[in-house]
């Protein structure tokens, strides 16, 4: 998979074309979550947002959570077969949407809690390992042509009455 999103569907094609490996995920260079994993839960979020060009935003994501025991439980992670059975429970009950942006939401106490993408899947003797890649803040609106903080950014001139000696800097309540 490239470093375009991946979607719910995609993600769980993938999964599904290899059942019978171990499932890890690689949350850092070198570092897969614990083998005692827990799959904790599935969430679906709509996600509506206006952006700094007024434009109105909307997506989907379906966020897997992680969970590490505090005491190991095992020495081995669970097959893909057994994430599919917790997949599919889940989608008893929830209409997950196909389209959505998949994340995988995972911390433990030496890596602050954080929802990543999987950049790919990629296949390591036994093991399926879903590469994970941290989020990054973007400007939406350049997709439209905006520069985001360069000068071509259009700017609002809005008069501001200051008495005589006080000053427009950070911290002055001017702003």
């Amino acid at each position: 998979m490239s470093n375009s999103k991946m979607t719910w569907q995609s993600f769980k094609d993938q999964l599904q074309q290899h059942p019978e490996q171990i499932l890890q995920f690689q949350y850092a260079a070198n570092k897969l979550v614990a083998p005692s994993y827990h799959i904790t839960e599935i969430k679906q979020a709509p996600i509506t947002s206006v952006d700094c060009g007024g434009k109105v935003n909307a997506w989907t994501e379906i966020i897997v959570q992680l969970w590490e025991p505090e005491e190991a439980q095992t020495d081995r992670a669970m097959a893909v077969n057994k994430a599919m059975k917790i997949v599919d429970l889940v989608e008893r009950n929830l209409d997950l949407n196909p389209k959505a942006i998949v994340k995988i939401e995972f911390g433990n106490a030496a890596f602050d809690t954080r929802q990543m993408y999987p950049k790919e899947l990629l296949l390591e003797g036994e093991n399926l390992v879903v590469n994970l890649q941290p989020d990054a803040t973007q400007c939406k609106a350049t997709d439209r042509g905006a520069t985001c903080g360069s000068p071509k950014t259009k700017t609002l001139e809005i008069p501001v009455t200051m008495e005589a000696g006080q000053s427009c800097t950070p911290g002055s309540g001017c702003c």
